[in-house]
């Protein structure tokens, strides 16, 4: 693919240097540049196309008018519409920045947008088929409105409908409801109703019950009405004024009166006031709805659960949208339908089992390592650097795409217009929501050597998390930063686009009073997104991995792989970069939620039940000593051994272990966190199953079986095969064997029992 970037000054209305923001292009086939591209340079860029037959465009410009034209004049000359990438040197740096920091900034602006370019994902839809059935509550005139088109059922919800004209087309049902579960297609609605499906609508009731307390249409009693004999008066013994439940099922449920919390974000649940905007959604979505496929799933890799225990809940605790959720105790599912792409759950999950298709964590990764990338003239020397002329503080600033960056926006055009806004040059990443960003992308920025990272979302009005959405995260990861010696460097800004004023003294004293130089080398990092090994096979300053996760289980078959980019993984790798250039305050480096390390007690019988469930091959046994390992690089915290193990001798403490680590640890990413003893047979010497388990065994069922073994001997100190010769005279066989000695006369000698070490259950199993 040939690449072609085209930098132009507005008119000359930005403040930036044409020549110098062209040189400082880098890794695209030709840079041009213009005064006004749209105009007098329009013609020269369609030479250029044609000239150089170019493939991608990225051009400066934010105008969407002018971004249009653009892209049909690219697609005259055979290019797709698509292959086109714009930047905002207007608003974004010409007109709230000085000259030379932003002449520097479009350059790396440009930069990263032909690297995201490259990384670009292929679009894909998500298509959920549905019916037309839709029920409305307690609002005749909507339910009507919907009729025209869908099978409308209305709800009366104790209103009195004999008034109601134009129901012909509705299906009208007596009752108020009581409860919604499930999805968009697939809705289930409780009804209750004080009398049952056997109502005649004879009318007799309402001749003799309370008048205000009872419907003609349809035949309904409040839940409050008064008791008397008139409950008798129903010839079909239709009167429930207890209440009767009934269930519907629907596609689309449109209840104004319902809360949002009942409506818990469920798409094809409305609440609140109905409006033209509703009708057209319910009405868009009859059949079913098709939509950008958002998330990429890997689940083999999920840490979610094992056998009916809850491990990691991350992406359901995280989702605003109600979008995640668990059909059994150790699953999660999503809804892609309901999902709106704010990147919770993929921030927060720590194995890559879901991450947002675009833009993916390897684009963001290669935008940051542009942006990073000092500019360089022609002769390689850079073109800004050590001088006020370029970008002191290299600050990468991951934006919300919607209110945030829209007050980003309306801080250039305020700008231009005469008000004095200048705040320092921060270097956008373009994000779909400040949910996306994790400690995975936080660390990868302070890795290729930003001074800083500002996180730009909408704060209190947040479309998706509420107030301060990343707090928690900017706190934790200000106590990493600080244990690893670089000090604070995180923070959360909320610009309002009525107060620039404001944004730029926060902003300001962020960049001034808070950070100082990075000691980590900007644009020397590029990442892999996963543990790399070396050609021989071992690690290489890491431990051995496949695909982002350290390989290399303790009886050697490989572990699962995670998908490159995972969270865990991409952290791991930052911090070992950084650790190239700092020396850490604290051994533990607190705030990295994606680790932990597992602490084993002395209750621990061995039993195979941690290193079963462990969804990352963090545990294993070693079969030919008995002890459990622990590997720190693959655990991500997800606290399922703890959560599993039937002895209560495991707790996982969070928090990256730098002694754990390979290089730190004699080049073995394997620790041992319990000495296991092995138990040899009597008779023929074999080691068939741990100490513990062999005593705790005994322990519980040795009183059941005493006695069944002959000559008092001690059943438990058999192999399988030996204690079926014993226990079934299978011949007599000697009574030591070279791993000990037999039970002598007289010892007590319990008898076999299915549930002891070795037969499968209970035990380990040889």
């Amino acid at each position: 693919m040939k690449t072609g970037t085209f930098v132009c000054s507005c008119a000359d209305t930005c403040d930036i240097d044409l020549e110098d923001a062209r040189e400082g292009v880098q890794g695209v086939d030709v840079a041009a540049s213009s005064q006004m591209l749209c105009g007098d340079g329009l013609e020269g860029m369609e030479a250029v196309i044609e000239e150089h037959e170019l493939d991608q465009l990225v051009i400066s410009c934010p105008e969407p008018g002018v971004q249009e034209s653009l892209r049909e004049t690219a697609a005259d000359h055979g290019l797709h519409p698509d292959a086109v990438e714009f930047v905002d040197q207007r608003e974004g740096a010409g007109w709230v920045h000085d000259e030379g920091p932003a002449t520097d900034k479009t350059a790396r602006l440009l930069n990263a947008a032909s690297a995201g370019l490259e990384h670009e994902a292929f679009g894909s839809d998500h298509t959920e088929e549905a019916g037309d059935e839709v029920m409305v509550v307690g609002d005749p005139e909507t339910a009507v409105a919907l009729a025209e088109e869908a099978d409308v059922t209305l709800v009366a919800d104790g209103e009195e409908l004999a008034g109601a004209a134009d129901l012909d087309e509705v299906t009208v049902e007596r009752g108020r409801p009581v409860g919604v579960d499930g999805r968009f297609g697939e809705f289930t609605v409780e009804l209750q109703a004080g009398v049952t499906e056997d109502c005649i609508s004879c009318m007799k009731c309402l001749e003799q019950g309370p008048d205000d307390h009872m419907t003609a249409r349809p035949v309904d009693i409040e839940p409050d009405a008064p008791r008397g004999e008139w409950e008798e008066c129903c010839p079909v013994d239709a009167i429930e004024v207890d209440g009767v439940a009934r269930e519907i099922e629907v596609d689309q449920v449109v209840w104004p009166a319902a809360t949002n919390q009942a409506r818990g974000g469920r798409v094809g649940f409305y609440t609140g006031p109905v409006d033209a905007g509703t009708i057209s959604a319910v009405t868009s979505m009859l059949g079913g709805v098709s939509k950008p496929d958002h998330l990429d799933l890997a689940m083999d890799v999920c840490a979610s659960g094992a056998s009916s225990k809850v491990g990691c809940n991350e992406c359901v605790e995280a989702c605003p949208h109600d979008a995640v959720e668990r059909p059994r105790v150790d699953e999660v599912e999503f809804d892609k339908t309901a999902c709106q792409n704010c990147g919770a759950c993929t921030s927060s999950c720590p194995t890559g089992a879901v991450q947002l298709s675009e833009p993916s964590n390897e684009r963001i990764a290669r935008e940051v390592e542009a942006l990073m990338e000092p500019t360089v003239d022609d002769d390689g020397g850079w073109l800004f650097g050590g001088s006020n002329e370029g970008i002191e503080s290299p600050i990468v600033a991951f934006v919300c795409s919607e209110r945030a960056a829209e007050a980003l926006s309306e801080f250039g055009q305020r700008a231009a217009a005469g008000d004095d806004v200048n705040y320092p040059p921060i270097l956008p990443v373009n994000v779909n929501c400040t949910d996306t960003v994790g400690e995975g992308h936080v660390m990868h920025a302070l890795a290729a050597g930003a001074d800083g990272v500002a996180i730009v979302g909408c704060g209190g009005s947040c479309l998706h998390s509420g107030p301060d959405p990343k707090a928690e995260l900017v706190d934790r990861l200000n106590t990493a930063t600080r244990d690893l010696g670089i000090g604070k460097r995180v923070e959360f800004f909320a610009p309002d686009r009525e107060e620039p004023a404001a944004f730029e003294q926060e902003l300001g004293r962020f960049v001034v009073e808070t950070l100082d130089p990075s000691p980590v080398p900007a644009g020397s990092h590029e990442a892999t997104g996963r543990i790399d090994v070396d050609a021989s096979g071992t690690p290489d300053g890491a431990a051995v991995t496949d695909g982002g996760v350290a390989a290399g289980s303790v009886d050697g078959t490989p572990p699962r792989p995670n998908p490159d980019f995972d969270n865990h993984a991409w952290t791991l790798e930052s911090v070992r970069s950084i650790l190239e250039h700092v020396e850490p305050e604290r051994n533990v480096i607190r705030g990295l939620e994606g680790f932990g390390n597992v602490e084993v007690s002395d209750a621990c019988t061995l039993t195979p039940t941690c290193s079963n469930m462990c969804p990352t091959d963090a545990l294993a046994r070693d079969e030919e000593t008995a002890d459990l390992r622990f590997n720190h690089e693959l655990c991500v915290n997800c606290g399922l051994c703890e959560e599993g193990c039937v002895e209560d001798a495991i707790e996982v403490e969070e928090g990256l272990h730098l002694d754990l680590l390979p290089e730190n640890n004699g080049g073995d990413p394997w620790t041992t966190v319990f000495d296991g003893e092995m138990r040899e047979c009597t008779m023929c010497g074999t080691p068939f199953t741990s100490e513990g388990s062999a005593a705790k065994v005994q322990e519980e069922v040795g009183d059941l079986v005493t006695g069944m073994a002959p000559d008092g001997r001690n059943i438990f100190e058999y192999c399988n095969d030996c204690r079926a010769r014993i226990l079934f005279d299978q011949g007599d066989g000697p009574d030591t064997g070279p791993g000990g000695q037999g039970s002598a006369p007289g010892e007590p000698g319990p008898g076999a029992n299915p549930g002891e070490p070795g037969s499968g259950s209970g035990g380990e199993g040889q």
